[in-house]
């Protein structure tokens, strides 16, 4: 299968660096065609400017040139994972703006005529999430995970119906221990094998 793995944290050597890696790992070890959208170090504009949020609604699919290779990516994609850290209960504001700019009318939904919101992305069928965060599981319940909201409630309205979701998440990341964040590592890699 064809899958897209999206990663966003601005600094190389982090913990999410080696959580990318080892959802890489287990997609290429399963046999997929995988391609990595590290959209940090790529430096993506996640401002959508006013002549982009003009043509949102037009009816002609205008992809400014920057975001091209990010829409052709996604749109082919049977497999979807998105590695980020969790910051503030949601994703980076670099990920966010790459979503509201990638996953625009003609890609990410279609509008019918009679208003009603139309999957964008037919391919796919995995959506898989791998995050972290600072806080335990019952703080992140309490306060909602919106970052695995976004992906597998709004992104699912882009995909068909029979999308399976994955969430894959670390917890307490500021008590961590070599060893949890080991377990975790090959968590991931394993579940990304079996997909």
């Amino acid at each position: 299968m064809r899958a897209v793995v999206v990663y966003c944290h601005p600094v190389e050597g982090s913990f999410c660096s080696s959580l990318r890696d080892a959802a890489l790992r287990g997609l290429r070890s399963a046999g997929h065609d995988v391609t990595l959208l590290d959209i940090a170090s790529d430096n993506f504009n996640p401002v959508m400017s006013q002549e982009e949020w003009r043509r949102y609604s037009q009816p002609d699919i205008h992809i400014p040139t920057d975001v091209e290779r990010y829409v052709d990516a996604i749109r082919d994609a049977e497999i979807a994972v998105f590695v980020y850290p969790s910051w503030w209960s949601s994703v980076p504001a670099q990920l966010k703006g790459w979503m509201e700019r990638v996953l625009v009318p003609g890609v990410g939904f279609h509008m019918t005529d009679r208003n009603k919101l139309r999957p964008g992305l037919r391919n796919l069928k995995h959506v898989v999430v791998i995050t972290t965060f600072g806080s335990p599981r019952l703080y992140v319940r309490l306060m909602n995970d919106n970052g695995s909201r976004l992906f597998h409630r709004s992104l699912r309205s882009a995909s068909p119906r029979l999308v399976r979701n994955h969430r894959l998440v670390h917890y307490k990341m500021d008590k961590s221990t070599p060893e949890s964040r080991v377990d975790f590592q090959q968590r991931i890699e394993k579940k990304l094998a079996r997909l």
